[in-house]
């Protein structure tokens, strides 16, 4: 189980406490603890996937990167080749 810390001082507005407390009364969730924790991690994600993604936009534009993938392409085509030319004459 996760270590619980306890806080006091943040603050929630008033309408999302209460589509809180509706959604804890609906069953959706256990208590409003459980539905802020999942909707945090949610969150938290979702930056995580932004963060990732303009990464990837990054390496998109790096000039040094494209090389790289060409040069490893190159080194991997006949591989890649063999490797379809196997699987063919297995079917």
């Amino acid at each position: 189980m996760d270590n619980l810390i306890i806080i006091n001082d943040v603050a929630i507005p008033s309408e999302l406490l209460v589509a809180t407390d509706k959604a804890v009364q609906q069953g959706k969730a256990k208590n409003r603890s459980e539905l802020i924790a999942k909707a945090l991690r949610r969150e938290l994600e979702a930056l995580k996937r932004l963060e990732i993604d303009a990464q990837l936009a990054e390496m998109a534009n790096d000039v040094d990167y494209q090389k790289e993938v060409l040069q490893m392409e190159g080194e991997f085509a006949n591989a890649q080749w063999e490797a379809l030319q196997l699987v063919e004459s297995e079917e």
